[in-house]
């Protein structure tokens, strides 16, 4: 069963103390695979508002920049910026961390489109994101295209 269709799922990972070890999978010390893995349970688990606080202060950011910036694969590139446009989403604070953490210019522009295609819009002020609706993200999310 699909992490992302399961709201209990992602109660249990998330009570399990999931989400730091699927943060350090991010880092460069694991495979393309792992990171890309990683950043689609992650972009799930970020859905629900106290896991996007845990995700962020496991220190997700600086990896997630990297990752969305880098010359990877690019479904490993979408699933990283598609994370950080939730992360982004009504939190300034976390807007303003991805632009410390290195964030290029055309990164921020991929953020800011992924966060309207997710249904988040954004604010007056730059970085800022609502949701427009119920988070009604089907279609086909990006974490779960095929390869």
């Amino acid at each position: 069963m699909s992490l992302a269709l399961n709201a209990d799922i992602k109660v249990i990972v998330s009570a399990a103390g999931a989400i730091p070890p699927l943060v350090q999978l991010l880092g460069p010390g694991s495979s393309a695979l792992a990171q890309e893995i990683a950043a689609g349970a992650l972009m799930s688990l970020a859905l629900n508002a106290d896991d996007k606080v845990t995700i962020v202060a496991a220190g997700a950011i600086p990896p997630l920049v990297q990752l969305a910036g880098s010359r990877s694969r690019a479904l490993r590139r979408e699933n990283a910026a598609a994370l950080l446009a939730v992360l982004a989403a009504s939190n300034a604070n976390n807007h303003r961390a991805i632009v410390a953490a290195g964030a290029s210019d055309e990164l921020l522009q991929q953020v800011d489109e992924l966060g309207t295609a997710l249904g988040l819009a954004k604010l007056p002020r730059p970085g800022r994101y609502v949701p427009l609706l119920p988070l009604q993200l089907v279609r086909q999310p990006i974490w779960q295209q095929p390869y």
